[in-house]
């Protein structure tokens, strides 16, 4: 789904499991934010060749955060991309991403996925990406959990720091977020910025009263 000029929700299916990664392109590169599962690789190259992007202009990879679902291609990417894409993530989540500590929800898999982090990133950092990219940290899912707002569309790509049903932000996933008062005070952080859409990896894109729909979500 097309959600402005260069910026594309991506909607791969995993055994029915819908997640929206988010690839950005300009002249120079091509940026994703999140892998997908384990073995989804091949979807990605396909979702990016549909909207005609080569795979092989993929510059940089950006992790919103260490679960399964969100690094799972990143072994594949890297083995196939090598050193010429750039991967970037919290420091808080880049040793369970890189395998140094077991993944916090997933630590039962016996050969997680894992891979290399080149640059850290930290709270209001702006990444000179595609018309430019902010990052927000937003922990309480996990603890290095970052959000991106990509400036050039006003559009909030959250990760897994709120979900959606049919184009309406539901607030925080309680199962699956371990810290629910840091990751309400997240929420918070949204508020003041200018936002045109919201795109969540578990629900998709809302674009609906967006902020007063934040808003509400971060008082409850």
């Amino acid at each position: 789904m097309e959600i402005s000029k260069g910026v594309e929700m991506l909607h791969l299916d995993f055994h029915g499991n819908i997640i929206h990664p988010v690839l950005l392109w300009d002249r120079d590169m091509a940026v994703l934010i999140d892998t997908g599962f384990p073995g989804q690789m091949d979807d990605l190259r396909v979702a990016m060749e549909k909207v005609g992007v080569s795979f092989n202009k993929l510059k940089a990879v950006i992790l919103t955060h260490q679960d399964v679902d969100h690094i799972g291609s990143l072994p594949e990417i890297l083995q196939e991309r090598g050193d010429h894409v750039h991967v970037y993530a919290h420091e808080l989540d880049k040793p369970y991403i890189q395998g140094e500590l077991p993944l916090l929800k997933d630590e039962h898999l016996e050969n997680p996925p894992k891979g290399r982090v080149d640059h850290t990133v930290s709270d209001g950092q702006e990444l000179p990406f595609c018309g430019g990219i902010r990052v927000i940290h937003t922990p309480g899912h996990t603890p290095g959990h970052i959000s991106l707002y990509l400036k050039q569309s006003k559009t909030l790509v959250v990760g897994d720091s709120m979900y959606s049903v049919n184009g309406i932000l539901g607030g925080i996933h309680a199962p699956s977020t371990p810290d629910m008062n840091t990751a309400r005070l997240s929420l918070k952080k949204y508020v003041d910025l200018d936002i045109a859409a919201v795109v969540c990896y578990h629900g998709g894109f809302s674009n609906g009263n967006v902020k007063d729909q934040i808003v509400e979500r971060s008082q409850e």
